[in-house]
């Protein structure tokens, strides 16, 4: 590896090519709860495509594995590397390359993180509206692992905001997909077949992203209800109303007292209250006329009534936004409070009661204590497990995700497979499609030099 070091310095500048000693611990690991830090061999920093594509070039010709790097907050271990690999960190390409107002795109480099993407869209009026939780992401990482969040209920997850990709493949070809338009029909759509690859395809060096009109009013809904069954029943009601929510999250008890203590957040619900419900529905509206976000919100506060509600709470702004942000930060909480492993199952809405059921039947009977909440609009359940046991607790992942799968659900939303869910899914998952997945691979990557250990092991 050190000849290969020296080679990757006659490439890129050799103050951006770290070895040894200079290489931080930050590279050597992701947020993920199970798996063991791993210190590459060498990372990159590159600063442009022509580098990206030089790198690979090398790496292919040597096999030598590369994992591709954003702010490292993935949940699967996807980031963290092999001992003998080439980290490709992107902290130098961070470009937003351009706002074009008429077309409503963005244009990024894949280090520019989600934070820095707003600051630079809103003096324009405009928004991207992938929020997964942590706005440290990258958006390289994002189109990665096809990150989502609270607002997938409206505006969808990542693949339904990245127009077209630059990607460098394996060999150091540079392609380009998709582009400054919403729909073709010329060939395969590589743009949707590298999204959630996980970087085992190729490497994005660009995005195009659809963004959309930052909206100036809005309106937060708590509703506490007496069972998670009526906050279900309630979800395609409130879609069916035509109030368009912004947010439509359910969660349960435990996880909303976590979410208030962790931020000592009062939200002024009573004692009577608090002690019945079982199950809150929380709804944020959004829209560019005040006088339509109240329509709405007087609207939903019927509807809600109708079903069950206990009671209806109409959030002030401050209070709101902490509570987003706590909602935001559940991982961290559930990390904090000791959390073993965490779950991001997706089932059909309909389904979330029969399956939280299942769940609580599982726990039980392996010992577990599991805490959760969840976008309730589009299914997507997170769960934080309780179960220091490691085998007892792979049984509950094991029995928990396959349980989801059993009502038509997947094994990860947004999270992604990464190398830490990786045995569940190649268990579960239908042999033909992995056989599939794999000829894919073989294309893209013929030598598997792309995040080996990553999503197809």
């Amino acid at each position: 590896m050190a000849n290969v070091a020296e080679a990757l310095a006659e490439i890129l500048d050799p103050a951006h090519v770290l070895t040894g000693g200079a290489i931080n611990e930050d590279y050597a690991h992701d947020e993920a709860l199970t798996a063991s830090p791993t210190t590459p061999a060498v990372v990159v920093r590159p600063s442009s495509t022509d580098e990206v594509a030089s790198v690979l070039r090398l790496a292919n010709e040597l096999g030598v594995p590369v994992t591709a790097r954003g702010s490292g907050t993935g949940l699967c271990g996807a980031a963290i590397p092999r001992p003998d690999a080439i980290v490709m960190s992107f902290e130098r390409m961070r470009a937003v390359k351009e706002i074009d107002a008429d077309n409503q795109v963005a244009v990024v480099e894949p280090g520019v993180t989600l934070d820095q993407l707003d600051e630079a869209l809103a003096p324009e009026g405009f928004v991207y509206p992938v929020y997964p939780g942590e706005n440290s992401a990258t958006i390289g990482g994002n189109v990665a692992t096809n990150a989502g969040g609270m607002r997938a209920v409206k505006y969808g997850v990542t693949r339904h905001r990245v127009l077209g990709l630059e990607a460098t493949l394996p060999t150091g070809e540079v392609i380009r997909t998709g582009g400054k338009f919403v729909k073709a029909t010329t060939g395969y759509d590589l743009t949707q077949l590298i999204i959630g690859s996980e970087g085992t395809l190729a490497i994005v060096t660009e995005a195009t992203l659809k963004l959309e009109h930052r909206p100036e009013h809005s309106a937060t809904v708590l509703a506490p209800f007496a069972t998670l069954d009526e906050v279900t029943a309630a979800i395609p009601e409130i879609i069916a109303s035509g109030v368009d929510p912004t947010i439509l999250e359910y969660v349960d008890t435990m996880g909303m007292a976590a979410t208030t203590e962790s931020e000592g957040l009062d939200l002024g619900i009573p004692a009577e209250i608090t002690e019945t419900a079982l199950a809150y529905l929380l709804v944020l509206l959004e829209g560019h006329r005040a006088e339509r976000v109240e329509e709405d919100v007087n609207a939903l506060g019927e509807l809600l009534s109708e079903l069950g509600a206990l009671d209806l709470y109409v959030l002030p702004p401050q209070a709101a936004t902490k509570l987003f942000v706590a909602r935001e930060r559940a991982f961290w909480v559930a990390k904090a409070n000791g959390a073993d492993d965490i779950i991001d199952v997706v089932v059909p809405r309909a389904s979330i009661p029969e399956y939280l059921r299942t769940v609580s039947d599982v726990a039980a009977r392996h010992g577990a204590f599991v805490a959760g909440a969840g976008h309730a609009g589009d299914g997507n359940v997170h769960l934080a497990v309780f179960q220091p046991d490691v085998d007892e607790r792979q049984k509950v992942m094991h029995e928990v995700l396959a349980a989801g799968m059993a009502l038509g659900g997947t094994i990860s939303a947004e999270h992604g497979i990464g190398s830490e869910k990786l045995p569940y899914y190649l268990e579960l998952e239908d042999p033909t499609k992995l056989a599939l997945m794999r000829r894919i691979k073989a294309a893209f990557d013929p030598y598997g030099i792309l995040n080996p250990g990553t999503l197809l092991g």
